[in-house]
């Protein structure tokens, strides 16, 4: 079980850590997500796009043609934040940032277990067919993943969660 530790320094040192349980469960229900990429001239770059949390690891897609598959092929760290971000004020709510390595995604059957996945979270808005080791959207959200598109899991190294009375709360993986 993954235990967490608040930094006193940016929250109440005797508040009670989120439990693992319920940070995977938010992971999982969020709707949207930000991706932090670098850059091959080490600018970042940040978008807001659909995922999956599934097995310990955050899942996503991305065309050949993207800014963010570009950034991948120069660097896999990537950040991944969820949660209310901000959006409910400071004092309730959590934000969570999960920080690991892009990896891809091209075994069939693993790609055919996150397309299902994808499919009842988004309740049918996202369909995808899997072959030749990638995504093919079967559903018109856009024209970015025409010819298909790339999957990769990031499994964290680090979580961090911002929120409620703990302040910061971290999460070695």
């Amino acid at each position: 079980m993954v235990t967490g530790h608040i930094d006193p320094r940016y929250g109440d040192a005797n508040a009670t850590a989120p439990g693992w349980d319920d940070v995977e469960r938010r992971l999982a229900s969020a709707q949207l997500y930000w991706l932090v990429t670098v850059r091959a001239d080490g600018r970042p770059h940040a978008v807001p796009l659909c995922g999956a949390w599934h097995d310990g690891a955050f899942a996503f897609c991305t065309g050949a043609a993207e800014q963010k598959m570009r950034n991948l092929e120069a660097n896999s760290q990537v950040a991944v934040t969820a949660g209310p971000l901000g959006a409910d004020g400071w004092s309730s709510g959590k934000d969570i940032v999960v920080e690991g390595t892009a990896q891809r995604v091209t075994d069939e059957d693993a790609l055919r277990t996150l397309a299902d996945v994808w499919e009842e979270k988004y309740e049918g808005d996202w369909r995808w067919e899997v072959r030749d080791g990638q995504f093919f959207e079967l559903t018109d959200s856009g024209g970015s993943t025409e010819g298909g598109a790339q999957v990769f899991r990031v499994v964290p190294t680090k979580v961090m969660v911002f929120g409620d009375e703990h302040g910061q709360t971290t999460y070695r993986c």
